[in-house]
């Protein structure tokens, strides 16, 4: 479909066999990388288009990145570049400890965590992604992102999600604010609350009948990582009782109801009829 390239000598199968050892998730970093996107010189969005706009006939600019992480599934990457020569990448940014914790736990979806790059607090921005020719990351000091199988599959779910995430209501979005809030400010606490926030690998939620209905009902799933934090006695309960009296009934929204449970206890029809609350979603 492309073609192949004529009038240049190029080393095909070098350049296929470099590729052999590349993954999905695999990165790279250094000060050398930048980032492309073109723009409108009338009306420029960015600090970094700004800069450039006034000048003729300039509407692509190039601004400087932590690095590249290759979101292009695995079984592209390893295909001939004669047949396949690009691959997709985006760029890496820094994140403060607290927010990795967060993307880490898939709550801000414009994220997604890279386990290789996270003793840097780096993350893929999912908001911007590039083009390349494959011969261009065959000459990068290539470093594995995805150590296991596990993180492989979350990296795929993290890029799915930021593609097929649910838009909720305004009315929901209003109605957790005090929620969404609170676990904004205590996440990262220090504190019992803190620590079961943190125990939690997601938080789903439902609408019964439906989200367009004149009448709901809510009901939030706290799926909680049964190998972290278990409360004695009634603790899950106290907190998942604190968290649901900040969801008061009101208008169509007729009863806020919650469970505490582990990825064994909820049915698959509960998981794929319901949908992950995300803090970058419900921020304003």
């Amino acid at each position: 479909m492309w073609g192949l390239t004529k009038g240049v000598d190029v080393d095909f199968e070098k350049i296929d066999a470099n590729l052999q050892q590349w993954q999905q998730g695999d990165y790279v970093i250094g000060d050398e990388h930048s980032f492309s996107h073109r723009f409108d010189p009338e009306f420029p969005l960015t600090d970094f288009s700004k800069k450039v706009s006034k000048k003729p006939r300039v509407n692509i600019v190039e601004s400087a990145v932590k690095g590249f992480v290759v979101v292009t599934q695995t079984c592209d990457i390893v295909r001939s570049c004669s047949e396949r020569p690009f691959v997709e990448v985006m760029p890496l940014v820094e994140v403060p400890q607290e927010q990795l914790n967060e993307i880490q736990r898939c709550r801000r979806p414009r994220y997604a965590f890279i386990p290789g790059a996270g003793e840097y607090c780096l993350v893929a921005d999912l908001d911007r992604v590039m083009t390349l020719e494959k011969s261009v990351i065959t000459r990068w000091d290539r470093k594995r992102g995805c150590l296991s199988d596990q993180d492989i599959r979350e990296l795929g779910k993290a890029l799915a999600r930021k593609r097929m995430r649910f838009a909720f209501p305004d009315d929901f979005i209003n109605l957790v604010a005090q929620l969404t809030d609170q676990f904004k400010k205590k996440h990262n606490k220090n504190s019992t609350e803190g620590a079961a926030l943190r125990a939690l690998c997601e938080i789903r939620v439902q609408a019964l009948p439906s989200w367009d209905a004149p009448d709901v009902e809510i009901m939030f799933w706290f799926i909680r990582d049964e190998e972290q934090l278990d409360f004695q006695g009634t603790g899950w309960n106290e907190q998942m009782t604190k968290w649901l009296n900040l969801v008061p009934k009101s208008d169509r929204f007729k009863s806020v109801n919650g469970q505490v449970i582990t990825f064994e206890d909820i049915t698959a029809k509960e998981y794929i009829q319901s949908d992950p609350l995300d803090l970058d979603h419900l921020s304003s």
